[in-house]
């Protein structure tokens, strides 16, 4: 079966600290999670009345195909209890986004977001 290398951006800014390492803890128990990066605060987008961020990646190597791999990463949204009825850009419990699979850069925010290219550079 083929194995995939996938970077994924990770944020909350409810219970971070809690929710990102619950989060690390689901995808080290049913992947291979290769590396983790540092943290990084920062301040919200669109929404601003709402607390700061933090924000890192996860390099994680899966034998799911990326369509899968989506929907298991919306599954740890859910077991997190992430409100998908929540503004786009409001506060969240989790977020698990796919930017980089295989190597190829998917998710445009890397290029938008300092933050983001830094942590997944970090890690890559």
């Amino acid at each position: 079966m083929k194995k995939h290398e996938c970077i994924l951006g990770i944020g909350s800014n409810i219970n971070p600290e809690q929710n990102i390492t619950a989060a690390l803890f689901f995808l080290r128990q049913e992947h291979e999670l290769i590396s983790a990066s540092s943290l990084i605060k920062t301040s919200p987008i669109g929404i601003t009345e709402q607390p700061d961020f933090l924000n890192g990646a996860a390099k994680v190597v899966t034998e799911m195909e990326i369509i899968e791999f989506q929907g298991y990463l919306k599954s740890i949204e859910d077991r997190l209890n992430r409100d998908r009825t929540a503004p786009k850009f409001g506060p969240r419990t989790i977020d698990l986004d796919i930017i980089k699979w295989d190597g190829e850069i998917i998710d445009q925010d890397y290029y938008i977001r300092s933050f983001l290219k830094t942590a997944v550079d970090e890690i890559a």
